[in-house]
């Protein structure tokens, strides 16, 4: 199920939106020029959770290059198509949500949600050595933010529908529900895998739930339902 937009306009143009996604694309520009060097960087912005626990028993540890990583990480991207999924759905959802906070409290809103979510892959993982990167646990929260805000918002997703791609509209609580049971269904699974790497499924499960939470508390420059 692939979203290719909604039908819910905003009221007002989306600059922190795209504020956001080019500071995403000039990042992962960024990376593409380091070369043989960008193992370094990611392990040094990424969030690796064993330097987390480790830094935490070590006082002489800087605690600058142990903690700017929660804010450092969620601009950094493992690829082209994980940077393109992210921002797609950024895009198509981000605009609704700065909408209705406001651009300064959507700044906020995005980077508790991108740190909230790192917090909880840490917790689950917390003897991987792996970096973790991408919007993909701010981004949750975005998500989880519209699901509640606009559930009955119509959305245009690409479906296969008897193994055939088909276009339909469907509600945003069945997009984004369904995107959300996908998340907790292979994190759950990923638990009782002991091997590092892969998808941090966590990340997007904390932040989903960060992004429900925090719109609730958040004050709106005004709400719609739909």
């Amino acid at each position: 199920m692939i979203p290719i937009r909604d039908r819910n306009p905003s009221g007002t143009f989306p600059l922190v939106t795209v504020i956001i996604i080019l500071i995403n694309v000039l990042a992962f520009i960024f990376e593409l020029s380091l070369g043989r060097n960008l193992t370094d960087f990611l392990f040094s912005y990424g969030i690796v959770p064993l330097k987390i626990f480790q830094s935490a028993d070590i006082p002489e540890v800087n605690m600058s290059n142990t903690y700017f990583p929660f804010l450092s990480y969620m601009f950094l991207h493992g690829g082209f198509i994980h940077l393109l999924g992210n921002m797609w759905y950024l895009w198509i959802f981000g605009d609704n949500i700065e909408d209705i906070l406001g651009r300064f409290r959507f700044v906020v809103f995005y980077l508790i949600c991108g740190i909230g979510s790192a917090v909880v892959h840490i917790f689950f993982n917390r003897q991987s050595g792996v970096p973790c990167i991408g919007a993909s646990g701010a981004v949750a929260g975005v998500l989880g933010a519209y699901m509640i805000s606009y559930p009955r918002a119509r959305v245009l997703v690409l479906l296969p529908l008897l193994f055939i791609w088909q276009f339909i509209e469907l509600p945003a609580y069945i997009v984004l529900g369904f995107w959300f049971f996908i998340q907790f269904f292979n994190g759950t699974a990923a638990i009782a895998n002991t091997q590092d790497g892969g998808v941090a499924w966590w990340a997007h499960i904390g932040g989903f739930v960060i992004g429900i939470i925090l719109i609730k508390l958040f004050p709106r420059t005004y709400y719609r339902h739909y």
